[in-house]
């Protein structure tokens, strides 16, 4: 039986996840694992890994202090940036990652808010969050800087975000 572990990133970690993303296509540079690193040392994000029988399978977010105008303002913690590796999927590792995301939440807030893309490439996500509960905030697809309006033509690409929040219990 396949054994799910999370556990918080660590120093050595950030090579050998964008290893695994480059095996699988995806350009995630070292870099950023670095400074997700550095950010949780300061105590601006927690980044949760999971691994598969002792092998990287995925990583998620929370961010203390989200850039999102509306959680910002309404203090509500951002999960951000969950990937589990494509030949890890449908095994229950993204809700595992999930779960212990709500988890470190919940420690100090009772809603969690995400963003989501919205094309079909966020699908899988998409499907996912709404099963775990999560609602749009009702304001509307966010790009950059603004809300984007009734006329406003735009190139949906992943900067074009639709946010959702659960009430954690």
């Amino acid at each position: 039986m396949n054994s799910v572990h999370i556990r918080l990133l660590d120093r050595q970690d950030p090579p050998v996840i964008a290893q695994a993303f480059q095996e699988q296509g995806w350009y995630k540079p070292s870099k950023l694992y670095e400074r997700y690193w550095e950010e949780q040392q300061n105590g601006e994000r927690v980044t949760l890994i999971a691994e598969l029988d002792g092998q990287f399978a995925g990583y998620v977010n929370v961010i203390w202090t989200s850039d999102y105008p509306s959680f910002l303002e309404q203090g509500i913690p951002e999960i951000s940036d969950f990937n589990v590796l494509m030949k890890h999927q449908r095994r229950g590792i993204g809700s595992a990652l999930m779960d212990r995301a709500e988890q470190v939440v919940k420690e100090r807030s009772d809603v969690a808010g995400l963003g989501v893309g919205v094309y079909a490439d966020y699908g899988k996500a998409q499907v996912l969050y709404a099963h775990r509960g999560y609602i749009p905030d009702g304001r509307g697809l966010y790009r950059h800087d603004h809300y984007l309006q009734p006329g406003e033509e735009t190139v949906i690409d992943d900067d074009v975000v639709l946010y959702l929040t659960k009430k954690l219990v």
